[in-house]
C-alpha cells in the first residue's frame, strides 16, 4: 500500500513539475538605449516576480528575457521596460520619463559608445 502511495505521489509531482517548465518562455525583444547604464536600468527593472532572466545587449539593442508565462505576459515586459524610459519595439516610454534619463542614454536623441 505505502508504494502504490509514493508511486501516485511521485506521479502527482512529475506531471506538476512538467506543467510548471512548460509555462517557461524565452523570448527577444527590441529596447532602445545606449549604454551601460542603460542596461543596468533596464535588466533591475526586469527583476520582477515570474521573470527568470534578462539580459540586454546594447549593441544589438536586444532583450533576451526567460518568463514564466503563467506569471508575467511579454506584453507586460515590453511595459515595465517602457516604465523605466526605454522604448521597445511596442511600446514608447513617456517622454517625460525619457528626458529624465542621463544624457549618454537619451537613446531617441543620439546613440553614444559604451565608455561608462
Amino acid at each position: 500500500m505505502k508504494t502504490k502511495f509514493f508511486i501516485t505521489m511521485l506521479a502527482a509531482t512529475l506531471s506538476v513539475s512538467v506543467y510548471a517548465q512548460s509555462n517557461i518562455v524565452t523570448a527577444s525583444v527590441k529596447v532602445y538605449g545606449n549604454c551601460s547604464m542603460c542596461k543596468k536600468r533596464i535588466e533591475t527593472a526586469l527583476d520582477h516576480k515570474g521573470i527568470k532572466q534578462a539580459q540586454w545587449n546594447a549593441k544589438t539593442k536586444q532583450l533576451d528575457v526567460v518568463y514564466n508565462s503563467s506569471k508575467i505576459t511579454e506584453q507586460q515586459i515590453h511595459e515595465i521596460v517602457a516604465k523605466v524610459g526605454h522604448d521597445t519595439d511596442k511600446v514608447k516610454a513617456k517622454d517625460e520619463t525619457y528626458a529624465s534619463l542621463p544624457f549618454c542614454c537619451l537613446y531617441r536623441d543620439h546613440e553614444m559608445k559604451d565608455d561608462h
